[in-house]
């Protein structure tokens, strides 16, 4: 292996393919082999040259073609066989990308590690949507929390996050809604407005707002073959729809 071989870690972004960094595109378009995840837009991946090795190592409800171990394994073997590695993970590495993991293995291999950020769908679902997730005299700071840790269960950094003021990011955690709610509203009012935002930033991006006390009404309206995110606070309130659905409710009128 030669001294000088590295491998890039690029954050593709929320969703949109536009939304990658420049600096990240130019990664992608030099890259000899690029191992992608399951969020990633494919879009991204026409940008790249036309001899380029691409291998999916994503993985979506537990369905996974690689192990994180062997997807490890399969950087340094890239690393031996390429000059231009890329390792293309959806939102930013960081951010329950398991990116620390892969950086760690490879350093251990000798292997050097080039970071470039991605854009987390924690900040940008919510800004695409007009909540923001600060608001001066509303809140003052926000948490990004999973909704499912790897045994299953939802984070004990929850209850915590609950009794803040802070605006709550939950990633990952459409399936486990009926415990988040159940559990946020031991600390938080009823009336608290929270939203579901799935295919963020993509043409078919929907938004799902209520309060928490309703949050069973929106358990049937989930495409749970979609990523997506919840947003808990009274920031969430600040979206266009919120006032109207409320209003709709207290006048008994559907929703559509």
């Amino acid at each position: 292996m030669r001294a000088n071989k590295k491998v890039t870690l690029v954050g593709a972004g929320p969703g949109d393919s536009g939304l990658i960094t420049v600096k990240g595109l130019k990664a992608i378009q030099s890259a000899d082999i690029i191992l992608y995840d399951a969020l990633v837009n494919k879009d991204l991946l026409k940008e790249a040259k036309p001899n380029v090795v691409l291998v999916n190592v994503g993985k979506r409800f537990n369905k996974k073609k690689y192990s994180q171990e062997e997807t490890n394994q399969l950087l340094v073997d890239a690393a031996k066989k390429h000059t231009t590695i890329v390792r293309l993970k959806g939102g930013d590495s960081f951010v329950f990308g398991r990116g620390a993991e892969e950086i760690s293995f490879l350093e251990n291999c000798g292997i050097d590690v080039e970071i470039i950020p991605g854009v987390s769908s924690a900040l940008a679902a919510p800004s695409n949507q007009g909540i923001p997730l600060t608001k001066r005299g509303v809140n003052e700071s926000f948490w990004v929390v999973t909704g499912t840790t790897s045994n299953g269960d939802i984070s004990k950094d929850l209850p915590l996050a609950a009794q803040s003021t802070a605006t709550i990011i939950v990633l990952m955690g459409l399936r486990n809604l009926s415990k988040i709610a159940s559990e946020i509203l031991k600390y938080k009012s009823g009336f608290t407005p929270f939203a579901i935002i799935q295919n963020a930033t993509l043409a078919d991006e929907k938004i799902f707002i209520d309060s928490l006390s309703n949050y069973k009404n929106m358990i049937e309206l989930i495409d749970y073959s979609a990523p997506g995110i919840l947003v808990i606070g009274d920031v969430v309130a600040e979206h266009p729809s919120f006032l109207e659905e409320e209003i709709q409710r207290a006048l008994g009128i559907p929703l559509m």
